[in-house]
């Protein structure tokens, strides 16, 4: 959405006011919202679902004195914690020490901004696993993730992402998490109650608005077009012009195709000829390096090379963080069999390293489309602050007035799913 240079969409004035007073906080528009999750142990998810796979064997293998060293056990698991077990997940759930089961397939996940990695989707080894997120998430939802900002940071409010998140922030303190559908099957939109009926009728008629730009997912792209990080949270403009809002709609759709990376059958974002990164040298099997050549546009990996990396993608950071070196960081531990934080240990950190596996290399050629596309985004990101700044928004007064605030405390808390049966501890079954 924004490399490091460039300002956060949405920071326009507006005629109702020249401050932020006129912007809604993200957490009215989308009240519903979801801690991170917490695993407790960094072994249960990596960039390698080998790797997982193999340190779940040598822990349920394990005898009971060396399965409780290798566990971490914390306040919330032991190998001897019985839980219920996770929504969609058909995972034992009695206690591991006596019953650990098969392996589950390890799923995938949003760890942190841009960063795809994957879970081992067991409950007994998740100290926070937020069962509710699972309970939502299929092939019809879309999550937005909350970012930290970071003192004179100008990257990205907020992401998207049809996998599930984790909610890692990279700058340490961890955002929300905010389905865009409280229910399975992509209903009930978690918005603001009687939000897309005041859209619809303020903006409806002005300026040729599409009747398809006013549904949820139509607000969570203007959300992701125009949102602005903020010391309070996440703000929002809200424009009194249907043109406006199209713009931004259009806009929003395109950033969520470029961050979902062809989700729900999208397409998959490609640089234009030319200008796609490709393998120019072979990454050795253990990086432990990362630079770039701006003259020469070549990201050096160890001995390896990429050409063309634009700068634009590796100057692009979120909460004063540059993804590339981060993405990059993770992966070079991994395949030395190190922790998440680069430490030599014994545990099952070091379990499963394979070096560095092709799947990583593709990956990495991804990433750095990615954030070279969002970058190009900067000029119709401008001329929508603007676009934004040029005329009246559509403030919390006005929302209050027409009852859309405040949002009841209803819409704050989890939906029912009725009829909905989830496996609980030692095998009994519980209706939601």
């Amino acid at each position: 959405m924004a490399a490091r240079r460039t300002a956060a969409a949405g920071s326009g004035g507006d005629t109702e006011s020249s401050s932020l007073d006129a912007f809604v906080p993200l957490d009215e528009l989308m009240p519903w919202s979801v801690r991170p999750l917490r695993t407790g142990r960094a072994w249960v998810s990596g960039p390698d679902p080998v790797a997982l796979r193999a340190r779940w064997e040598r822990l349920a293998g394990a005898d009971a004195a060396e399965q409780e060293r290798l566990f971490t056990p914390t306040r919330s698991r032991t190998p001897h914690t019985s839980v219920a077990a996770l929504p969609g997940q058909s995972t034992g759930t009695a206690r591991f020490a006596r019953d650990p089961g098969p392996c589950p397939d390890p799923v995938r996940i949003l760890h942190g901004p841009y960063d795809e990695q994957w879970l081992l989707p067991d409950h007994r080894l998740i100290d926070a696993a937020r069962p509710e997120l699972w309970r939502v998430a299929d092939g019809q939802q879309l999550f937005a993730v909350e970012h930290s900002s970071a003192p004179e940071d100008a990257g990205p409010a907020l992401s998207v992402t049809a996998l599930l998140p984790d909610g890692h922030s990279p700058a340490g303190r961890p955002g929300r998490i905010r389905p865009l559908h409280r229910r399975p099957g992509g209903t009930e939109p978690n918005l603001a109650p009687g939000l897309l009926d005041l859209l619809r009728g303020r903006l409806g008629g002005s300026g040729g608005a599409e009747p398809d730009a006013f549904t949820a997912e139509a607000v969570l792209a203007w959300v992701l077009a125009a949102a602005r990080p903020s010391a309070t949270g996440v703000l929002v403009p809200l424009p009194a012009d249907g043109a406006v809002w199209s713009q931004g709609v259009a806009l929003g759709r395109e950033l969520l195709r470029l961050q979902s990376r062809g989700a729900r059958g999208g397409e998959r974002p490609r640089l234009p000829g030319g200008r796609r990164p490709y393998v120019r040298a072979a990454l050795p099997a253990r990086p432990t390096e990362l630079s770039y050549d701006a003259d020469e546009e070549t990201l050096m990996v160890g001995d390896g090379r990429i050409s063309p990396v634009p700068p634009e993608a590796w100057e692009f950071t979120v909460g004063g963080v540059r993804v590339l070196e981060l993405w990059f960081g993770r992966r070079a531990a991994a395949a030395a069999g190190r922790g998440p934080d680069g430490a030599a240990g014994d545990g099952l950190d070091a379990v499963g390293a394979r070096g560095w596996p092709r799947e990583w290399t593709s990956e990495l050629l991804e990433l750095i489309t990615v954030l070279a596309l969002l970058d190009g985004t900067a000029g119709p990101r401008k001329e929508l602050r603007a676009a934004l700044g040029a005329g009246p928004l559509i403030g919390p007064a006005e929302l209050r007035a027409a009852g859309v605030l405040p949002v009841p405390a209803s819409a704050r808390r989890p939906a029912s799913v009725l009829g909905h049966q989830e496996e609980g501890p030692e095998g009994q079954f519980a209706l939601l």
